[in-house]
């Protein structure tokens, strides 16, 4: 959650002032720098980001690596920053002889917004001519963020990355593959299928008809495909609501709504109005607890208060939404509570 958030904040800068760089070196300490500190790295410490990193082969003398990051004294990355406008294709050349020059596994090529994530997969010590993982951050996807953070300091395994890299790459060029096929099918991809639902002597023209024929089909399949997928979420997402609108009326009947109940309810409102508009701070009281809710959604519980017992309970909830009940003695004990209730509301604001 929190580097999520740390790579949204970048994506935003991004779009902020992108337009107003106008150097390679501002793109680094604008976007890569806070790249590489999201991940855990202090950039400010020279033994662990180390900017210009010499990486001289054989008798070419001078060759410098924008970043290294280093771990244990031994270099597990090398960065290499284009301006945001240059298009990274030109430049891996350049990083494969710094790859080899620094023995490392990773390199990373980015102009601060596309990143591209190399490693040797094919040859020992020897960069691969494709990333085997690369983003544009400021699209990033919740799976990228996943696959980021192994790049996290906290999280770094060279052999956990390299196995991996390994899936990755060959997923996404599998997709490329797919994708590809279905924009415009080839001639092997139209005969495949051909061969399976027809009997004759696959001549030109044959082929030329099941082209169409094959793009068609595909197009359709994953229409309807998508199509169930649409229809089951949304008859999923009725039934429940049906089954919530039971619920709320069965027990609408044998509920009373107590002026304490009320007054803690005020009281929350009163902490979370810092972060929130009153008019998304709801309240549903059952026989059980009396539930705040944002947005009036029974999915975005804020806190319960447990009030029918001889005992008064608020109860709060941590990163996986589970519940804690902790016991108060009287009504303004729910102020103690205000950081873990302001907290709460990050599990639905991302």
């Amino acid at each position: 959650m929190e580097l999520q958030n740390k790579l949204k904040a970048i994506a935003t800068k991004i779009n902020q002032l992108k337009d107003k760089i106008d150097t390679e070196e501002s793109t680094k300490h604008a976007f890569v720098l806070p790249f590489i500190n999201a991940l855990g790295y202090d950039t400010f410490n020279p033994l662990e980001v180390v900017p210009e990193f010499t990486a001289d082969l054989g008798l070419k003398k001078g060759e410098k690596v924008d970043y290294a990051i280093f771990q244990n004294e031994v270099p597990i990355i090398i960065i290499e920053c284009k301006h945001w406008e240059e298009n990274l294709d030109n430049h891996n050349s350049q990083l494969f002889r710094y790859f080899h020059a620094t023995k490392t596994r990773f390199a990373l090529l980015t102009n601060g917004i596309n990143y591209r994530f190399y490693t040797d997969l094919e040859h020992a010590n020897k960069m691969d001519a494709k990333p085997f993982f690369e983003l544009d951050i400021t699209k990033i996807k919740d799976n990228e963020v996943h696959e980021i953070s192994k790049f996290h300091k906290s999280n770094f395994d060279v052999n956990k990355i390299v196995n991996n890299a390994s899936a990755l790459k060959y997923t996404k060029e599998i997709r490329k593959c797919i994708t590809e096929e279905l924009t415009e099918p080839s001639y092997d991809f139209v005969k495949l299928f051909a061969n399976k639902v027809y009997s004759g002597r696959l001549t030109e023209k044959v082929m030329h008809e099941f082209t169409g024929l094959v793009h068609k089909a595909f197009t359709q399949t994953l229409s309807e495909k998508v199509n169930d997928r649409l229809n089951s979420a949304l008859n999923k997402e009725a039934e429940n609501q049906q089954l919530d609108t039971i619920e709320v009326i069965e027990e609408d009947n044998r509920i009373e709504t107590t002026e304490e109940e009320l007054e803690g309810f005020r009281i929350v409102v009163a902490i979370l109005r810092r972060k929130l508009s009153i008019d998304r701070i709801a309240y549903r009281d059952t026989q059980s607890y009396f539930g705040i809710l944002l947005d009036d959604n029974n999915r975005k519980p804020l806190c319960r208060l447990h009030f029918n017992g001889s005992k008064k309970y608020i109860g709060v909830f941590d990163e996986v939404k589970k519940e804690t009940k902790e016991l108060i003695t009287k009504l303004s004990d729910i102020y103690n509570f205000e950081e873990r209730l302001l907290k709460t509301i990050n599990l639905y604001e991302d």
